[in-house]
């Protein structure tokens, strides 16, 4: 078992916040009447994807009847049925639908993670449970980092959330510090000046966002593109379409 590997099996033993885990057991409790029939996952959710991910995704925090009932994020909610096809349309994901684990679903090149990895109530997690989470989000990149290049950041809270930790990673932040925006993008070199990282932000793909049109699925196809053809992937050379 890879390193990646050995964090994810443990983020999903964490109790360490009493809101989060009474809300996420909670739901897998009552449940949904569409699905009833789950046995949701009701645990905290790692990420998902290959431990040499050159691109990286950050989103908010697993939907109470999404990851949470799943066990995988962005998966069986409706802002995951935006993300996999967009993916997927831009050869970043081997489906473009993500229902549950084993459902066939492979990412190319792009682990995507989460700054809270249980769901929160309304989807609003409290400052103090952002920051207790903290720990998990800079093990993970610290992993990353030999092959990282590039990270794309859905929505202001996760932007937030990242850039205390690449700060404490090593990444130079500017002065003043960078303001979150759809289209945003923002080099960091390390303070060794040998490496580079790219920011990129992008709207969450919210089901608020994408019903009001402020994303279009267009609009995040370009920013997966630009993230995918920024860290080297063959699979980002060409907008719309796989190549390579």
């Amino acid at each position: 078992m890879d390193a990646v590997s050995r964090l994810d099996a443990a983020v999903v033993t964490c109790r360490a916040c009493p809101r989060l885990v009474a809300w996420r057991e909670e739901v897998g409790r009552v449940k949904r009447r569409a699905f009833r029939d789950w046995e949701y996952w009701a645990r905290p959710v790692s990420g998902f994807g290959p431990p040499d991910a050159p691109l990286v995704i950050v989103g908010l925090a697993p939907a109470a009847h999404g990851g949470n009932r799943t066990g995988r994020v962005f998966t069986g909610d409706p802002s995951g049925d935006v993300l996999y096809p967009a993916l997927h349309a831009v050869g970043l994901a081997s489906r473009p639908t993500a229902t549950h684990p084993g459902d066939g679903m492979e990412l190319f090149g792009v682990r995507i993670t989460v700054p809270v990895h249980c769901a929160p109530p309304a989807n609003r997690p409290t400052t103090t449970e952002r920051d207790t989470c903290r720990p998990w989000l800079a093990r993970e990149l610290r992993l990353l980092r030999p092959d990282l290049r590039a990270i794309i950041v859905l929505g202001g809270f996760a932007w937030q959330a990242l850039l205390p930790v690449l700060l404490a990673a090593g990444w130079q932040l500017p002065r003043p510090r960078p303001a979150f925006g759809h289209g945003a993008h923002v080099v960091l070199g390390d303070v060794r000046g040998d490496r580079r990282v790219h920011l990129l932000g992008c709207y969450h793909p919210s089901q608020r966002n994408t019903s009001t049109g402020r994303l279009t699925p267009a609009m995040l196809r370009d920013v997966l593109w630009h993230g995918a053809a920024i860290a080297g992937l063959p699979h980002g050379q060409g907008r719309g379409g796989r190549a390579g």
